[in-house]
């Protein structure tokens, strides 16, 4: 299954006034000390995020109103900071094909909602599988990571992930909201995986 990067699928954007929140898959891993409370941080880059500043500046812009929402201010220096947070993401088309659905009718159609998931029209012919059965993009898997580690000692502290599904990648408006739902409730973690549904900003 192929992955594509999370930031460039950015120009291909949906709106979404429709939808007023977003519900996650989210599972957290705690060590954070409980007399620790959460002080300056600054972003961490890998060296292959560090070949792409201006994706990773935008991924860090989705995240820190999450980070900071936890507790943690910037650091005036990347070296003064008390803990480094790194992130991840990544959008992953789901390719089905329609005789995987139940619900399909077929040839050539998908019933709509409400009687089907995420119904739409597909249309052929299709010369690798003939009228109406091609394989087609059926949405997109988004997951969003974030691990703080102690800076001074590099001990990883907390390290949480936020995954959903939707018929688009919707990068812009999901992912502050992914990484929210990641940090909720932070520093405490909790059942893994857990639904966590944080509301979408306009």
């Amino acid at each position: 299954m192929k992955i594509i990067p999370v930031l460039a699928v950015a120009a291909a954007l949906c709106g979404c006034a429709a939808m007023r929140s977003l519900d996650s898959d989210v599972s957290t891993f705690s060590r954070w000390p409980a007399d620790r409370k959460p002080a300056t941080y600054a972003f961490e880059r890998l060296p292959s995020q560090q070949t792409r500043p201006e994706q990773q500046q935008r991924l860090e812009d989705a995240a820190r109103a999450a980070v900071e929402g936890a507790g943690f201010t910037p650091a005036p220096e990347p070296k003064t900071a008390d803990v480094t947070v790194q992130l991840g993401a990544r959008i992953t088309p789901i390719d089905r094909s329609p005789f995987d659905d139940p619900l399909w009718w077929g040839p050539g159609f998908h019933r709509p909602f409400p009687f089907g998931r995420r119904g739409h029209v597909f249309f052929g012919p299709d010369w690798r599988y003939g009228w109406g059965s091609s394989f087609d993009r059926y949405g997109y898997q988004r997951e969003a990571a974030l691990l703080i580690r102690d800076r001074r000692t590099g001990e990883p502290l907390y390290e949480a992930s936020a995954v959903n599904d939707g018929l688009s990648p919707m990068v812009e408006t999901t992912l502050p909201a992914m990484f929210e739902a990641a940090l909720k409730g932070f520093p405490n973690g909790g059942t893994n995986p857990r639904r966590v549904t944080v509301e979408l900003r306009s």
